[in-house]
């Protein structure tokens, strides 16, 4: 009975990290049924952008009062969590705060404290986020595509945190040998008064309670992740380092289309003949995209890593203006998208049947697609180097040169430049007449 609460602390663990794990399996076999490219090159730019805008949170901090009290909750979460590593040596094998007996008390109270103050700064910062998504209740955070889920989840790991960092604090407070170390206990010396009185039994078993609530509440947030927007946590360090590193604005061609007007325009190759031995015939089975699987397994790494911010939509001219085009729910219906097509292979022994529903229609419509002024603006505001516009494109392209399904303005300027060499709908010896006006 002894090691009891050792045995039942080791089966948590591994049945907690086990479900995550299968989790971050299920999520990896999601991207990539995305089609593959190459993003192997610059691999030292990468790097950087992965340091200076994940880690240093550089372009979080634009918007100065969301970005620094961002950074608080980052930062404090992430250094809070080292002493997650202490409580694991704790729980495998019954010591108690095993760090404090090989480290200098100085030292290990100068760690203890500093997680004592970032655990007070996260709380205060959390109270702040709440008050903006509740209280002042910032536009961005109330858009038409902030259902309940979305709204309830931003909510929702808010509370996590508040209640993970008080637990932190409470059993910091209630344990009495740490108290008496008086040393570290910057913030829970001042809490610990709200226990005065009680008898030492009490104190422990308060400090216990919170100690156990404090490990499983982390795990249940880190299994949490995989069904929250917060997986950016985790994220948004391959997804900066997988950003595009071309300018802003500049397509992508597609070769099959690209070699076909090269044919066209050489006069010495005849485009109806049969491609060499040994070439491989280039043109891709669908042209754009219709549905997740079309896309590049990057574009479904953009769309796990949506933090639903509301950068994007924010800074976007069409909804400014009152068009239904919103980049976050560009991404938000792809990644709902793409679970339901996971969780129908998950159903079909790992192959998908179809289902007669696909991303184009069913998810994103054709007036939000068309709506987009393909300006960048949505990319140049996301804190994580999220790319709606490559989504956009892509569906478009598949409307335009798989459906024919281009406006009418558009389709009006395509038979303008085919048959006019221009845009305007003039033949090409009246288009200087305007000079002798």
């Amino acid at each position: 009975m002894e090691y009891l609460p050792n045995i039942l602390f080791g089966i948590i663990l591994v049945l907690g990290i086990g479900f995550f794990t299968k989790n971050v399996k299920k999520l990896i076999r999601n991207i990539k049924l995305g089609h593959d490219v190459d993003v192997s090159d610059n691999k030292l730019q990468r790097w950087k952008n992965m340091v200076m805008i994940a880690l240093g949170q550089s372009k979080m901090v634009r918007r100065p009062i969301a970005g620094i009290l961002h950074v608080i909750v980052y930062v404090g979460f992430i250094i809070i969590n080292i002493e997650v590593l202490e409580i694991i040596i704790d729980g495998l094998f019954g010591t108690h705060r095993i760090f404090s007996t090989f480290l200098p008390e100085s030292v290990y109270g100068f760690l203890i404290g500093s997680f004592e103050i970032l655990a007070a700064l996260v709380f205060i910062s959390v109270i702040i986020f709440w008050a903006r998504r509740n209280i002042i209740k910032l536009q961005r955070f109330w858009k038409a595509e902030m259902t309940s889920w979305p709204k309830n989840d931003g909510n929702l790991i808010l509370y996590f945190e508040m209640v993970l960092m008080t637990l932190f604090l409470v059993m910091n407070a209630t344990d009495v040998h740490f108290q008496e170390m008086n040393s570290g206990n910057i913030i829970s010396q001042h809490i610990a008064t709200w226990f005065s009185g009680l008898s030492e039994n009490t104190l422990h078993f308060i400090e216990r309670a919170a100690w156990w609530l404090h490990i499983l509440g982390i795990l249940v947030f880190l299994n949490y992740l995989y069904f929250s927007k917060h997986l950016h946590i985790l994220l948004a360090f391959p997804n900066t380092y997988y950003g595009k590193l071309t300018p802003k604005g500049q397509f992508n061609n597609v070769e099959a289309v690209t070699k076909e007007v090269k044919m066209m325009m050489d006069p010495n190759v005849d485009p109806f003949a049969a491609p060499p031995e040994g070439v491989e015939n280039t043109v891709p089975a669908k042209f754009g995209a219709s549905d997740v699987q079309d896309l590049s397994w990057v574009n479904l790494l953009n769309a796990y890593t949506c933090t639903e911010c509301g950068r994007c939509t924010s800074e976007c001219p069409a909804n400014q203006t009152g068009k239904k085009l919103s980049p976050r729910k560009i991404m938000m219906d792809t990644r709902d998208r793409l679970e339901e097509v996971g969780k129908n292979i998950d159903a079909n022994k790992g192959e998908f049947k179809p289902d007669g529903k696909q991303l184009l229609d069913d998810y994103i419509t054709r007036e939000e697609l068309w709506a987009c002024t393909s300006c960048s603006a949505c990319v140049e505001a996301c804190p994580v180097s999220i790319d709606p516009l490559s989504i956009i494109l892509d569906m478009r392209r598949y409307l335009v040169m798989e459906q024919s399904a281009a406006p009418m303005e558009l389709n009006n300027m395509m038979t303008n430049i085919e048959n006019n060499g221009a845009p305007w709908p003039y033949n090409q010896m009246d288009r200087l007449n305007w000079k002798n006006e």
